[in-house]
């Protein structure tokens, strides 16, 4: 159905204007440097963990990964596990107080600055900030097309004109604001997520008779599984693939491992650790970050299954029929058609609200990387003017090559550019983060090859082994006339399975042959209790 246009006007009105509230609320509490990178090191720990987690789930997990739900099963449920036990627990407790202390030490105001002082490298830090420049927008994009494809069915909005839109919006309060803009947003747009989700749960099982029967009925459809998933593994909506199988293999390492591990060395979420004032305000944000990961994720994926049940009962059809193949369309097609008139208008601000927190933090951390990291501190060597304003001269740029790739990345992108982003972010930092927060011993030597090894062993791995990239791409193809370098199980095994443990084993190779850090520095680093 297509909603009302005055009546989603007033509502989008009433959304913005609360939105260019906290914006402007923001802007006036920003004085100094650490307001504008760091939002002022002061933030409650709600507010952390509502913005840690609206940064974290995105259209990305709502639309794309609420498709591949609907495509290949509940499977994916344990991504949720994943995401509260790693992406907050381990993330909040293990690492987030280490990286706060450390961060507050060294007076480090970005993830790549952390890291960099850390190691006490300029190179880490510069190489750091242009990995993020060079991939973020990727993940960037895709953010803006789960947003702008909703808009698009729900609305008739043309999806052009729908990315412009959420665009502007964005820019606006984040080129402005900084960091302390983007939680006091995020804040708010998390609230508004949790409630929207929390209806749409309800009103699905209301819609198919009940929790135990909506999910019975799922279970049902298993006979009718697609020729070619049932080829690949899928054995049924309620169950998970057959084990070894290429759907399997699809699942647990790029959904499951790839999203649920990559979580822990995102870098617009490692930054909010430095944000708050003290190591028990990280404890006080896990009770409030667990279940809202539980309620945005859990939902997405769940109702993104059971809409075949809707479809077929309604049309005959299962989802991915209904939505011509392309997974990023099932979630928006299922709102529009079985919802009602006003829970659409609901749900369009809920799914704006999940785009513009997750992109808000996508732009300020692009832009910290390319203007300060990158450009300040790397190549000009810390004499490039202040920092505030670089960055935003960053946050500009980050903003159109992201704009340009939400209007030329394929169809059914959204889930696989994620876990491409994620994996790629495991792969190249997350053995160079653990060591900086944990291994005295790690090297300077050691953190730069690790750096160097995961990115290039991930790339490699995603261009010449990984069949859904490989093929696509051509390249291996053009260079030695087949798809793919190996053949068999090789081809659906994620990259960061591969290239994680291997930059991980060169980390620990190199720092035990080369000297160690200074003990000075050490404990400069590590010695404070705060």
């Amino acid at each position: 159905m297509a909603v009302s246009t005055s009546t989603l006007g007033i509502f989008v009105l009433i959304y913005m204007l609360a939105v260019f509230y906290c914006g402007w609320l923001a802007y006036r509490r920003t004085k100094e440097v650490d307001d504008y990178m760091l939002a002022g090191r002061k933030v409650n720990p709600y507010i952390l963990a509502l913005s840690y987690g609206a940064a974290f789930i995105s259209t990305a997990a709502i639309i794309g990964f609420g498709g591949v739900t609907g495509t290949l099963g509940l499977g994916t449920l344990w991504l949720v596990f994943m995401n509260i036990f790693v992406g907050i627990f381990i993330a909040f407790v293990v690492f987030g107080k280490r990286t706060r202390s450390i961060g507050v030490n060294l007076n480090a105001v970005t993830f790549p600055e952390l890291l960099g002082r850390r190691f006490q490298s300029r190179f880490i830090q510069g190489y750091s900030g242009a990995l993020i420049a060079l991939f973020m927008p990727l993940y960037a994009g895709i953010v803006l097309i789960g947003g702008a494809r909703f808009m698009e069915t729900a609305l008739s909005v043309d999806y052009n004109i729908a990315v412009l839109i959420l665009t502007v919006i964005v820019a606006a309060y984040v080129i402005t604001g900084g960091l302390l803009a983007v939680m006091y947003t995020d804040a708010l747009q998390g609230t508004l997520m949790l409630g929207g989700m929390a209806v749409l749960l309800a009103l699905t099982y209301a819609k198919l008779g009940g929790i135990v029967e909506a999910h019975q009925a799922l279970t049902n459809l298993a006979p009718l599984v697609p020729e070619n998933l049932a080829a690949g593994g899928h054995q049924g909506w309620t169950a998970m693939p057959a084990f070894g199988s290429p759907i399997w293999w699809t699942m647990v390492s790029t959904i499951i491992l790839g999203v649920g591990i990559g979580v822990l060395a995102q870098p617009q979420l490692a930054v909010r650790f430095m944000t708050v004032d003290s190591k028990k305000s990280l404890n006080r944000a896990v009770f409030a970050g667990g279940p809202f990961i539980f309620m945005m994720a859990g939902v997405a994926y769940i109702v993104g299954g059971l809409s075949n049940v809707y479809f077929f009962n309604t049309t005959g059809m299962l989802a991915i029929e209904v939505a011509k193949g392309n997974m990023d369309v099932i979630m928006p097609e299922y709102i529009n058609t079985a919802m009602p008139e006003m829970f659409v208008i609901v749900f369009m601000i809920t799914l704006l609200a999940a785009a513009m927190s997750t992109l808000s933090s996508q732009f300020h951390t692009m832009g910290t990387a390319i203007g300060h990291d990158f450009y300040r501190e790397f190549m000009m060597r810390g004499n490039a003017g202040k920092t505030v304003d670089v960055t935003k001269i960053g946050i500009s740029v980050a903003i159109l090559v992201s704009v340009i790739l939400a209007y030329i990345l394929p169809i059914s992108i959204i889930a696989r550019a994620t876990a491409i982003f994620f994996g790629l972010c495991a792969a190249a930092f997350l053995p160079t983060y653990m060591g900086a927060l944990f291994w005295k011993r790690m090297t300077k030597e050691g953190a730069i090859a690790s750096l160097i090894v995961g990115t290039f062993s991930s790339l490699f791995w995603l261009t010449f082994v990984h069949a859904k990239e490989a093929a696509p791409l051509g390249i291996c193809q053009a260079l030695f006339g087949t798809e793919t370098l190996l053949t068999g199980t090789w081809t659906v095994i994620d990259p960061i399975l591969v290239a994680t443990p291997l930059a991980m084993l060169v980390a620990i190779g190199v720092s035990l042959v080369t000297t160690p850090p200074a003990v000075d520095h050490l404990e400069k680093c590590y010695g404070t209790k705060n």
